[in-house]
């Protein structure tokens, strides 16, 4: 795969987000570029500005794990900018992460029965498959109450990226929506790393890289994140505000598929409200089964 333009916008973006000052650098002379210079770069990596030139011009394959290491100690790269620069220098490589053929494996569903039972035995909160483009592939019935939004009257796969860009609803869904967006496309620049030959998840880029141009320029900024756990702030159209907790699990059994998972804090007013939810969805199921 031919990812040089990859990775020199990444590099030259990252160099960008560093000041001299920063890192006690002498300013001299007239700086035509933001942030460092490539010369600057080479000597904090100990590498010939020469050969630093060349990698960032995106011929990095073949570049040895220590001067990654170097280059990603230079430009202060957090763990997850790390770790998508060695992702970059593997797919230039032709080397999968997995150590395994670059021939795409058959396209995992989440449709198995025992993942549904799975996500289906977990009551007290919100669980959903999503694989590395987004789609929403499998929930559970509080996780199909909680999306509603996204979900509408279940027609095709829900996608969140979608949702996030493209429908208005998300405003409302989101109150922090800007932070949200952010987070979507980072997380979806990290997957494109790890899976550079994922066609949907091009696609998809292509797709809202057309019809937003907020996606199209905070695809351009490179940034990359994972998502791991944290808190997130909702307002859903039934019940009002919810502060969840989430934690990400990756799907063995199929991968590239994510389990995400999101709970309250027991007692606290967002576990009240899902609480109220879960009642809301048994009686709309019921109302519709009748």
């Amino acid at each position: 795969m031919d990812n040089r333009a990859e990775v020199r916008e990444f590099l030259m973006s990252r160099r960008a987000k560093l000041s001299p000052d920063e890192l006690g650098l002498a300013t001299t002379g007239t700086r035509r570029v933001a942030g460092l210079r490539r010369s600057e770069v080479a000597s904090l990596a100990d590498v010939s500005v020469e050969y630093y030139a060349k990698i960032e011009r995106g011929d990095i394959a073949g570049v040895s794990s220590s001067v990654l290491d170097s280059i990603a100690n230079a430009l202060r790269l957090d763990d997850t900018e790390r770790t998508h620069l060695f992702n970059l220098a593997r797919a230039a490589d032709g080397i999968p992460l997995s150590g395994r053929s670059r021939r795409r494996p058959a396209k995992a569903s989440g449709s198995r029965p025992t993942l549904q039972w799975t996500l289906n035995s977990i009551s007290g909160g919100i669980a959903f498959v999503r694989n590395a483009h987004q789609d929403m592939l499998a929930t559970n019935p509080l996780g199909r109450a909680f999306y509603s939004p996204l979900i509408g009257d279940g027609g095709g796969t829900p996608n969140l990226a979608r949702f996030q860009f493209l429908d208005p609803a998300s405003h409302d869904f989101y109150p922090d929506w800007e932070l949200f967006a952010e987070m979507c496309v980072s997380i979806m620049r990290a997957e494109a790393g790890r899976d550079p030959y994922n066609r949907g998840l091009q696609d998809l880029v292509g797709e809202l890289s057309t019809r937003s141009d907020l996606f199209r320029r905070l695809w351009g900024a490179h940034d990359v994140r994972t998502h791991g756990a944290g808190t997130k702030r909702f307002n859903h159209p039934v019940v009002g505000e919810m502060i969840l907790a989430y934690e990400e699990l990756a799907i063995t059994a199929e991968p590239g598929l994510i389990l995400m998972v999101y709970t309250a804090e027991p007692g606290s007013a967002t576990d009240e409200r899902l609480r109220l939810l879960a009642s809301w969805a048994s009686t709309e199921t019921a109302a519709a089964n009748s």
